[in-house]
């Protein structure tokens, strides 16, 4: 999960999709220079270059004149999100593509990847320029629909396991059973994110709390594992509320609005995921399991683009000759801290060293630059 309450909501429910272009333009054109919507994001502005455009797609070309690193979001009114791009390093570009309805929204830049960000309220406008019907993509947000549900049902069970062991007071077993009881939560993690109340519930760390917010959920509970060593009372309501709260999750998940853009752009998101929070250790402190959340993070993204691999396959082919290409060596790299390649026994991440660390980073962002153009690759001309 990203360290902030909203930063971590990656919505949904409407949405829509995004493409990310990692350097500038490439699919920018695409959509006509009144499509374009040029964002400026420094350490104390966000300035955009218009406040109208026409409801469809809408590209956001943003530049970082910055000096800290920074996300920029579309948010509907309520600040659930449209669409996002996190990591925007100082001085560089990023393409983002969104279909938008009519509407009000706000496009929010965060430097230093904290807080509500600076804002600015835009409005689409007009019926939009629908979206043409490709059923084969029809047909892979059906299926990705159904492996998310299936993510959730199977997620149940495990943290139930994980839960009863914390109420057993049986440290050992709860530790054993914490990893796994992660993995569909971690696969699917963007549609999760998109019921944007349910994943600072479950899924917060410690240092992205808001104020005034009752830490829960996984990472609470892994921390009186593994740093108290103890399980007391609290951790049983709050082994309780876990189960609650993945119910709740699982019961609304059949509901998200899932398209094939967000699909797209979900599985950047999970790469993002892994860059800011696996990759670092940041996310698993305490247990060290940062390798399973890794290696669920890019099945996750894998998943999503095998369905959408023959569309992509067709408009850009070339991209899905590199895609596999970075799957692949990531897929490969990812073996190499397991012994037996069907099981999720990782090494502990407090194993890994700086130098394997940054050959997982460097893994990560060989496969993210490609799959930041995913989205484009799917949009129907």
């Amino acid at each position: 999960m990203r360290p902030a309450r909203l930063s971590v909501v990656t919505a949904a429910a409407t949405v829509a999709a995004l493409t990310a272009v990692t350097g500038c333009t490439e699919k920018g054109s695409s959509a006509g220079d009144d499509r374009v919507v040029g964002v400026t994001a420094t350490d104390d502005r966000c300035e955009v270059s218009k406040k109208e455009f026409p409801a469809g797609h809408v590209e956001l070309a943003i530049e970082n004149k910055g000096s800290k690193v920074t996300e920029v979001y579309i948010l509907f009114p309520d600040d659930r999100i449209v669409t996002e791009r996190e990591n925007i390093g100082p001085g560089t570009k990023q393409t983002v593509t969104a279909e938008v309805k009519a509407g009000d929204y706000t496009i929010a830049c965060k430097p230093g990847m904290k807080g509500d960000g600076i804002r600015q309220t835009v409005k689409a406008t007009g019926k939009g320029a629908a979206a043409k019907r490709d059923p084969r993509l029809d047909k892979a947000v059906a299926a990705y629909r159904e492996y998310a549900q299936e993510q959730a049902d199977e997620t149940l069970p495990k943290a139930e396991a994980f839960a009863e062991a914390v109420k057993d007071g049986d440290i050992e077993a709860a530790k054993k059973a914490y990893a796994p009881s992660r993995i569909g939560w971690e696969r699917t993690e963007p549609v999760a994110e998109s019921f944007g109340d349910i994943d600072p519930k479950v899924d917060v760390r410690e240092d992205g709390l808001e104020d005034g917010q009752k830490w829960t959920g996984w990472h609470r509970l892994e921390k009186s594992l593994w740093q108290d060593k103890k399980l007391t009372a609290e951790d049983t309501t709050l082994a309780d509320q876990l189960i609650t709260d993945l119910k709740d999750w699982q019961k609304r998940v059949g509901k998200a609005e899932i398209t094939p853009t967000s699909m797209a752009n979900g599985a950047k998101e999970l790469l993002d995921e892994v860059a800011t929070g696996k990759v670092t250790g940041e996310e698993e402190r305490y247990s060290h399991t940062d390798l399973v959340d890794f290696k669920a993070n890019v099945e996750g993204a894998e998943k999503a683009y095998e369905l959408l691999k023959p569309v992509a396959q067709e408009n850009e082919p070339a991209l899905v000759t590199e895609l596999d290409k970075q799957f692949a060596a990531l897929d490969t790299l990812l073996d190499k801290y397991r012994a037996d390649k069907s099981s999720y026994d990782f090494t502990s991440y407090d194993k890994v060293g700086k130098a394997d660390r940054k050959e997982l980073s460097d893994g990560v962002n060989a496969l993210a630059e490609p799959l930041s153009k995913l989205a484009a690759a799917v949009v129907v001309k």
